[in-house]
């Protein structure tokens, strides 16, 4: 998990604090997630794949994809100083990611209102679009910790 990730525009002690959480939750160590960036409303992450990633005929497996961009729209959330959980997810898989690649995902907030938060994202290999997402989350809190 990196620590060099890019702070474009959030208050230093949310950033630090995004930062912190992110390296220490367990699933994304599982997942190899790399916090890339993070603006209001806005994450960007990365995972190199590995031979834990596969599926059966060793392409990437759609679930970590699926789980990659929803924790990076779910990121996008948080960098807004509110929780949410995901309550509906609608995924576009429109290409494959192979063993090596660097996997990166963009998410952001397109409206918060007051219960939902409504997302969308996408993951890219290279200029490849692999995955376009929207998801709709439940608002937990206004605050992160």
């Amino acid at each position: 998990m990196t620590l060099n990730a890019v702070n474009a525009g959030l208050d230093e002690k949310l950033f630090d604090y995004l930062q912190k959480s992110i390296k220490e939750t367990a699933f994304y160590n599982l997942l190899g997630l790399e916090l890339q960036l993070l603006a209001p409303g806005y994450a960007e992450f990365r995972v190199i794949s590995t031979s834990q990633h596969t599926n059966s005929i060793g392409l990437i497996h759609g679930g970590l994809i699926i789980s990659v961009v929803d924790a990076t729209m779910g990121n996008a959330i948080r960098s807004l100083g509110m929780k949410g959980a995901t309550v509906d997810i609608s995924t576009s898989l429109m290409s494959t990611a192979r063993l090596g690649d660097t996997i990166v995902a963009r998410g952001k907030v397109l409206k918060a209102g007051k219960n939902l938060i409504f997302t969308e994202g996408q993951v890219y290999v290279g200029d490849i679009l692999v995955a376009d997402c929207k998801a709709t989350f439940y608002k937990i809190s206004d605050q992160n910790n």
